[in-house]
């Protein structure tokens, strides 16, 4: 009798297999479950078990008798068919079958070790190709780097040398425009003495100004533009001699600090033409030139040499503190051109805005007493008309006394209708509604009497105070173009500054 070998589900336990009854008697392997060792973990836990089958009379066991005994529910894979275990060997067919089973690999294994194989020659033939470009572009990275070195030292060197060259210039330039400041220190003093008294005249016209502006009247004595204008023109004026006073003291003094300047500017400049001789040499040298050695340490940094920030940081000190001397001696020395020309000008542009003011504002003032001549011509117009307007009210009202008495009348006359006749017809209540309609508009009438009065004595009150404005404005009209103006059109500011 055959066997055949099936695969059974995975298994965590034995589970025998009985007999059935009246069977033969089999190997005592018969009826049990095998599964995989685990010696072998790479291997799936497949669990197996030897029944019996009884073949057809005709038909020889082949491989199409052999059907998996557990397939996964789901799986849309063809069942797993051992391959004939049983020729070839000596030994009977279920030992045959369980050694197969135990020593062989799956194609899955196979394929996987080529795929491995592939994986492991690209890695080490990518890391290779890796180093090997890595250590071309460290030599040529090398050689830009000692190339790129001496390029930049010979750029930064030719930068030095422009630097240098800039500031030995600028001590230069800066050395002889204080020599030349330094000897016109003697005709500031007097100068400035000549500007001092020539703004007195100014100051004085600016206050009779505002004294005169105190004559105005009632609500025209305003914080108007012209007086912000005039107050601070008398800033401005007082400002200039203050500065001019200070500055002359300044004077004296000035002299001693320019000696001293033009000394520390001459020894800058011996410094930097000797730099710039050094400087040059090292610009022109190459890998080419002669002379050329080597120098333990010197590239080693000295803590007592100063950085370029430092450097240029005591050339601009120099060239500030002989700037600063310089531009309180050119103060001094071109007064004319600097301090009593921008005093004059800011005290001549000053008395423009104040006369620009005074301009402005009479034009306002004579602009509001036209418009207070235009609204008095007005409200006196308009009092004529609510005085006519008054007049026809009263003769309205007296227009209204006769059809009320006509009314009256016929109503008491319809009174003396009798019995029945004297009923409330139409026309009973239409000469009813007539008296009512009479009365109401005299009464109304009389409502618009009130009312123009008082209307007729509020504009009187609008005419005596536009009255009473228009003579305040024409007070200040005088004070303002006549009074003011005319003095300040007499005397030129920046000449009498200039002139000194």
């Amino acid at each position: 009798m055959a066997k055949e070998v099936t695969m059974c589900s995975q298994m965590q336990q034995w589970s025998p297999v009985k007999p059935t009854a009246g069977a033969p008697s089999v190997p005592p392997t018969v009826g049990y479950c095998f599964h995989t060792p685990k010696k072998h973990p790479w291997r799936p836990i497949m669990g197996y078990e030897e029944i019996e089958v009884t073949p057809m009379p005709s038909q020889p066991i082949t491989n199409t008798m052999v059907d998996p005994c557990y397939t996964p529910e789901g799986m849309s894979a063809e069942p797993l068919r051992f391959p004939n275990l049983v020729t070839g060997f000596d030994r009977s067919p279920e030992h045959a079958a369980r050694a197969a089973l135990y020593t062989r690999y799956t194609q899955y294994e196979w394929n996987q070790n080529s795929i491995k194989n592939y994986n492991e020659s690209d890695a080490k033939r990518n890391f290779s190709e890796r180093v090997r470009n890595d250590i071309m572009r460290t030599m040529r990275e090398t050689d830009e780097i000692g190339a790129q070195g001496q390029r930049d030292s010979g750029r930064k060197i030719g930068e030095r040398i422009t630097d240098t060259t800039f500031w030995r210039n600028e001590v230069a330039i800066e050395m002889e425009r204080l020599v030349a400041t330094c000897e016109k220190l003697n005709d500031t003093r007097r100068q400035l003495e000549r500007a001092i008294a020539g703004i007195e005249g100014p100051l004085h016209i600016v206050q009779e100004c505002l004294y005169h502006r105190e004559k105005r009247q009632g609500l025209e004595q305003v914080h108007d533009a012209v007086e912000q204008s005039l107050l601070k023109e008398v800033a401005t004026l007082r400002d200039a001699q203050e500065r001019f006073k200070v500055m002359l003291e300044k004077v004296r003094a000035q002299s001693k600090n320019c000696r001293a300047t033009q000394h520390e500017l001459e020894t800058d400049m011996r410094n930097k033409e000797y730099a710039l001789g050094i400087d040059s040499m090292c610009h022109q040298l190459n890998n080419f030139s002669k002379g050329l050695q080597f120098y333990a340490g010197i590239e080693r940094y000295d803590p007592t040499v100063c950085d370029t920030e430092r450097w240029a940081a005591a050339s601009a000190a120099t060239l500030q503190r002989s700037q600063s001397e310089r531009a309180k001696a050119v103060q001094m020395l071109s007064d004319t051109d600097n301090l009593i020309n921008t005093a004059a000008t800011e005290i001549w542009d000053q008395w423009s805005n104040t006369n620009g003011a005074f301009t402005r504002r009479v034009a306002e003032t004579i602009e509001i007493k036209n418009k207070l001549q235009l609204h008095l011509y007005k409200v006196q117009q308009e009092i004529f008309d609510v005085e006519k307007t008054l007049e026809l009210l009263n003769k309205a009202i007296e227009d209204k006394l006769q059809p009320i008495k006509v009314a009256h009348t016929r109503l008491q006359a319809r009174t003396n209708r009798p019995h029945l006749e004297k009923c409330r017809d139409q026309a009973q209540d239409r000469m009813v509604k007539e008296c009512c309609d009479l009365q109401a508009a005299m009464e109304l009438l009389r409502s618009k009497i009130a009312t123009a009065e008082g209307t007729h004595q509020t504009l009187l009150g609008v005419r005596a105070g536009l009255e009473a404005d228009l003579r305040a404005k024409t007070t200040t009209l005088f004070i303002d173009r006549d009074q003011c103006m005319g003095i300040r059109r007499g005397y030129p500011v920046t000449a009498a500054i200039k002139s000194s």
